[in-house]
């Protein structure tokens, strides 16, 4: 018997900074439409996907930069979205920065249910970038200045007939993302990034950076046999270019659905949930072949440390 759920990864193009809450709800209430028209259930937005990508500026006073931050959810501004979402019987993921109450700043994805219902939440756990005003770096990228480290982990819930995780960006390089939401019988994860491209002076680095973000969530969804949706805000916005190709990924780790474009557009797929289990419960049968107490160092360690030299005869290093 299938499961199947009709997901729809709602790619954004470039957001101004100067660009209103309401202009930019605007564009995601349309592709929420174009959802619908595809018989989407459930549509998935980028990181960020209300603002422009502001930790690219420093300043001194982080609460200046507080204006790019979402206090409610959803305010007088996001609930457009939310009313016609309910109102088409779609579902959505959306993520923001969120300012909380006690004064937090997170990069947060919320998960909304098809009669308007929040489901769940995500708060980022892997904050790249730096901390540090550094003006001779071609742009900044500044989230570990205005975004705290969530402690909340990687939580799963249940919603759309399916068991679904959430992670944002960076959180996709990791194989630990993977594995522990995996390891909660995860079947479909979604995952909004905003990718600044680098351009070094090694060609084949500048080549590779799309490769490279396809290759970490194909093996995550592989390896943990779950689909993995994985939207972005790409194009060149404020001056820096951002990486595009969304995709949708199958729990055999083959795109079956991609963006070819930079801006604004609507890609979807039938994910069959009932896929998951054959590579969870066959391939992949953690229950009988995972060997936890091998696995110490995983969280023993944080950082990579090579083992000591053999010594020489005699017991000198040669």
């Amino acid at each position: 018997m299938s499961r199947i759920v009709h997901v729809g990864a709602a790619q954004l193009g470039p957001i101004g900074r100067d660009e209103t809450r309401k202009e930019v709800v605007e564009r995601l209430i349309d592709l929420l439409q174009q959802g619908a028209e595809e018989a989407c259930e459930l549509i998935v937005f980028p990181e960020l996907a209300l603002t422009t990508f502001f930790p690219r500026w420093f300043t001194e006073d982080i609460s200046a930069h507080d204006h790019f931050f979402e206090t409610e959810m959803p305010g007088p501004d996001t609930q457009p979205l939310f009313d016609e979402a309910r109102r088409l019987g779609i579902g959505f993921s959306l993520g923001y920065a969120e300012l909380t109450p006690d004064g937090h700043r997170y990069n947060t994805c919320i998960l909304i249910d098809r009669a308007g219902r929040q489901v769940g939440k995500y708060r980022k756990v892997h904050i790249p970038g730096h901390e540090h005003h550094e003006p001779s770096r071609p742009f900044q990228h500044l989230e570990r200045r205005y975004f705290q480290e969530s402690m909340d982990g990687f939580p799963v819930f249940r919603g759309f007939d399916g068991i679904i995780g959430m992670a944002l960006c960076n959180d996709r390089r990791w194989p630990e993302t993977y594995r522990v939401l995996g390891l909660q019988a995860v079947e479909l994860i979604l995952i909004g990034y905003n990718t600044p491209l680098w351009y070094a002076p090694d060609p084949d680095h500048n080549a590779l950076q799309g490769f490279h973000s396809h290759l970490v969530m194909q093996a995550g969804a592989y390896q943990n046999g779950t689909w993995v949706v994985g939207v972005a805000k790409g194009g060149i916005e404020e001056g820096v270019e951002a990486l595009s190709q969304s995709v949708i990924i199958g729990p055999s780790g083959q795109i079956v659905a991609q963006a070819i474009t930079s801006g604004d557009v609507l890609i979807s797929a039938h994910c069959d949930l009932e896929l998951c289990k054959r590579y969870k419960d066959t391939l992949f049968d953690f229950g009988r072949y995972r060997r936890p107490e091998v696995y110490g160092l995983i969280t023993e360690r944080k950082g990579a440390i090579a083992p000591p030299l053999d010594p020489a005869p005699g017991g000198l290093d040669q």
